[in-house]
């Protein structure tokens, strides 16, 4: 798969050369990067669930990492990417970050393909959570490191082996807030799905 939709503008209709679509599911900890993500990458308006952040959040929504954050995600993001010359559709749904929002991930992942998951080198140990629930669901997942400007750079092998990823499992980078290096994620992960595809069995023929 190519990368030569990476400057189509806003679409408001699925093209009529689609012929696949999928669910895709972008997950990740808090303030990690996902509702940019789907916001950079989407060729409709962005859905975004957002509220703000109250003192409700003191004590359980865990906000060093991300200070000066006003508003969080309590519902999901959702956007749409048409790559492929248009023959692919991918319907974007953004998890909010939080555990406790697990309810909300159970709902989200029905159905989906698969998962782009954004770590943030500041805090890899966050991300455990997100992907033992897409391990215990079954779903395959990428795992994008969003490069924030203060968080430490680390050989992507040394990320690998800190997130206990399989060897075959894409590991990526991107700016979220980039539509070019965002889009080469989900083409990573949309490649990686396709190649775990079991192929058909053939079907002897009756004597």
């Amino acid at each position: 798969m190519d990368s030569d939709s990476l400057s189509d503008p806003l679409v408001p209709y699925v093209p009529a050369t689609a012929v696949q679509s999928a669910k895709i599911v972008i997950a990740g900890y808090l303030g990690v990067g996902k509702t940019t993500l789907v916001g950079s990458v989407s060729q409709v308006e962005p859905l975004r669930m957002e509220e703000r952040i109250t003192d409700a959040s003191v004590g359980v929504d865990d906000l060093r990492r991300t200070p000066h954050k006003t508003d969080t995600t309590v519902g999901m993001d959702y956007g749409r990417i048409h790559l492929a010359n248009g023959s692919l559709v991918l319907y974007l749904f953004g998890t909010p970050g939080q555990t406790r929002f697990r309810d909300i991930w159970e709902g989200l992942t029905e159905g989906a393909l698969g998962a782009l998951v954004l770590v943030d080198t500041r805090s890899l140990e966050d991300s455990h959570a997100v992907l033992e629930f897409l391990e215990g669901q079954e779903i395959p997942y990428a795992v994008a490191i969003n490069g924030f400007a203060d968080a430490p750079q680390y050989p992507l092998h040394e990320v690998r082996q800190a997130l206990s990823l399989e060897d075959h499992t894409p590991l990526t980078t991107l700016d979220a807030r980039d539509r070019h290096s965002s889009v080469l994620a989900l083409i990573a992960l949309v490649e990686y799905l396709i190649a775990r595809r079991a192929p058909v069995p053939l079907v002897e023929p009756l004597p």
